[in-house]
């Protein structure tokens, strides 16, 4: 069916309200999509801010694996949608909704890594930025490109191994107190 088919009146059967009511909180079909995506983006950064937490003061590499393992999974937890989203987001305005929740995402990273066991980083935004990037990418282009589960498994463990790599290569040993 795609975009294309998706009608607010299929919307409105399909969640079992009327027509109107679909109206009174969503006035046409972008902005239903617009509060679908942001509602998914919400749900992946949330992932990743939650994994920072239980990970705060441990090591980079205990970090960079559970941060890659908390994406890869709120991405593919339900790829379809994942795939549908990023294909509408230029079509609802959703450029500056990914800016902000990217950013969001950045900041949480930033305070995880700045309680890192095991190193410290002299340019946190910049770092969080690199780990971000490298992470984003690679997994959009495995949702587009309808990756096999293997594949997307074999991805997470080279990302984690890759994004370990740069925070130890980038950081200075932390001394002990």
């Amino acid at each position: 069916m795609g975009v294309e088919g998706l009608t607010t009146t299929r919307v409105a059967e399909r969640a079992g309200v009327s027509v109107g009511t679909l109206y009174q909180y969503f006035p046409h079909k972008q902005a239903l999509l617009a509060a679908v995506l942001e509602r998914h983006l919400l749900g992946v950064v949330e992932a990743a801010e939650q994994a920072c937490r239980a990970n705060r003061g441990r090591t980079v590499l205990e970090i960079s694996a559970a941060l890659v393992e908390a994406f890869v999974r709120a991405k593919f937890s339900d790829a379809d949608a994942s795939r549908a989203l990023y294909a509408v987001a230029p079509a609802v305005g959703g450029e500056e909704l990914v800016t902000r929740l990217t950013q969001r995402g950045q900041i949480m990273l930033c305070e995880v890594l700045a309680s890192a066991s095991d190193r410290t980083f002299n340019q946190l935004a910049t770092v969080s930025y690199v780990v971000s990037t490298a992470l984003i990418g690679p997994i959009q282009g495995l949702l587009t490109s309808h990756a096999q589960t293997t594949t997307v498994e074999h991805v997470r463990d080279q990302l984690s191994a890759m994004i370990g790599a740069y925070l130890m290569a980038v950081g200075s040993p932390r001394e002990s107190a």
